[in-house]
């Protein structure tokens, strides 16, 4: 059966603004029917890497966790660390860049914890029954929450092709050794004739991975853990990945991360299609948006409401100047255009057959 994803687009009014019409598009998709009295919430969500503007700002996750605490629920706001170098590889790092970005009680009304803790190590693993992933290694602030709540921003990615409900849950739930298991199936090579020497790849690894012959860079891969960040930050798209299946594969861990998280607990999901920038958030900086805002969408299912948001994307024309409107336009899908190795819908297809919800949904809109 479809499920139902209850959408309302940003047009506003006097005495109508966007976080009214959030406060709408939860209470019509029937948040209110979680048991949330008395118990701890997890509000997962994405604080930005210091630099990037397309972040979701605080006043969405306000709105999020007011509407907790009017149903008797104890909100917190969560994320866990990196395992790139960046502004949020430890809780202190982590914590002063969600401070940067306007993340603090103050501005939320709840607090902000880091889920695996200072180091990126406190961990629950997780039994689950898939594929590839046996045991995923969780953050523990987030396994130790009574109920999770996913608020995404809708956006590119470069090696998932999107990044929305499902992302969150999974990737953004890992604990660094976790993180390290999702991404471990492929590791990146140099295009040697491509590379130019820049050594972005060597400051932005974070395991010393990089190796520079004749000023050309190669990858070691005892070191390398499969990151992919040096392929998304290499200038000259010299370094790409090294087996044809490694996002595909990358995707169907994730999803994997993902039932460990939702399995067995109540969860509702959130995603804000605006600001939609090629790239994850975990970039410091951020691309201009691809195509127009487009609006919020809420759902009991993160399969159906990530596929909506696709739908929705791939639906709206291209923004000039911007990274899709330079891209070939041979895949007809905007994400494929912008990101052709990757494959969201073999994502979504993956989440659907391990019992995370379905790709069919009914688009309700709520004025």
């Amino acid at each position: 059966m479809a499920s139902d994803v209850f959408f309302s687009d940003m047009r506003t009014g006097f005495g109508n603004s966007l976080l009214d019409k959030l406060r709408k598009v939860m209470r019509r998709a029937g948040m209110e029917t979680i048991g949330f009295s008395d118990h701890f919430v997890a509000i997962k969500m994405h604080f930005g890497e210091p630099g990037n503007l397309a972040f979701l700002r605080p006043n969405w996750a306000r709105c999020v966790a007011d509407e907790v605490k009017r149903l008797g629920g104890k909100p917190f706001l969560t994320d866990c660390n990196t395992l790139y170098v960046g502004g949020r590889k430890n809780a202190l790092e982590h914590l002063a860049s969600a401070d940067e970005n306007g993340f603090t009680p103050l501005t939320t009304g709840c607090h902000v914890i880091i889920a695996d803790g200072l180091k990126g190590n406190d961990e629950v693993e997780v039994p689950v029954d898939g594929r590839y992933v046996h045991e995923a290694k969780i953050g523990r602030a987030i396994m130790d929450a009574d109920i999770i709540i996913s608020l995404s921003h809708f956006k590119g990615h470069e090696s998932t092709g999107f990044g929305g409900a499902l992302k969150n849950i999974g990737m953004g739930s890992g604990s660094r050794r976790g993180k390290m298991e999702m991404h471990a199936a492929g590791k990146p090579v140099v295009k040697e004739e491509l590379c130019i020497g820049c050594r972005r790849c060597e400051k932005i690894c974070a395991h010393s991975a990089q190796e520079f012959i004749d000023g050309r860079c190669r990858i070691n891969h005892d070191r390398c853990v499969g990151c992919g960040r040096c392929i998304a930050i290499c200038p000259k798209d010299a370094i790409v990945a090294g087996a044809d299946n490694s996002n595909e594969e990358l995707n169907c861990r994730m999803m994997e991360y993902s039932k460990a998280v939702l399995q067995g607990r109540e969860h509702f999901h959130i995603a804000i299609a605006a600001d939609i920038s090629p790239n994850c958030d975990c970039h410091n900086e951020n691309d201009a948006p691809i195509v127009p805002n487009i609006g919020i969408f809420a759902s009991f299912d993160p399969v159906a409401l990530d596929k909506a948001c696709a739908d929705a994307v791939n639906r709206m024309p291209v923004n000039p100047n911007t990274m899709l409107s330079e891209s070939e336009h041979t895949h007809h899908d905007h994400f494929d255009d912008i990101h052709p190795n990757t494959s969201w819908k073999q994502g979504l297809e993956y989440a659907q057959s391990i019992g995370l919800g379905t790709m069919e949904y009914n688009l309700i809109t709520v004025r």
